[in-house]
């Protein structure tokens, strides 16, 4: 394990706006990855860039202030190996986007840490939580040697 070949050569995340859950996983395997796999991230619906998940992601040095959310249906390209939903919107989607074809889907139930409430702290707190749950998910998933905490 750990071999180029145990990766999937595409990978999409998906989630419901491509605001935060779904654009943090996507970095953090390119991250990880790097040109090792293709990575890309949409959202049911285009949302709003969002400012904590910028703030979280470049707290460990991960630059995510360029990122426009898109949607499924504004994909350049749909041929991907693997798409990764992390909405029960978005996996819906993603079953759809793969019939026909051969893409694995996978569903990892994520929440949504733009309907908490609370003070800045307790905001940049849950998409703390969510940053590192995927990213210990994205090393569990992908072979990849070397792969640290940046």
């Amino acid at each position: 394990m750990g071999d180029r070949a145990d990766l999937p050569g595409a990978v999409l995340f998906a989630c419901s706006r491509n605001a935060a859950r779904s654009p943090i996983a996507a970095a953090i395997l390119r991250h990880l990855a790097g040109r090792r796999v293709y990575v890309d991230s949409a959202g049911v619906r285009a949302g709003e860039p969002d400012p904590f998940a910028a703030a979280v992601m470049e707290e460990i040095g991960i630059d995510l202030s360029a990122h426009t959310p898109k949607s499924l249906g504004e994909l350049l390209d749909t041929s991907f190996d693997l798409i990764v939903s992390l909405s029960p919107e978005a996996h819906h989607k993603s079953l759809q986007l793969a019939a026909g074809y051969a893409v694995e889907v996978e569903y990892w139930p994520t929440p949504d840490p733009s309907v908490v409430e609370g003070s800045r702290e307790q905001l940049l707190d849950a998409y703390r939580s969510l940053r590192d749950g995927l990213f210990r998910k994205i090393k569990a998933r992908f072979p990849l040697p070397g792969a640290a905490w940046v």
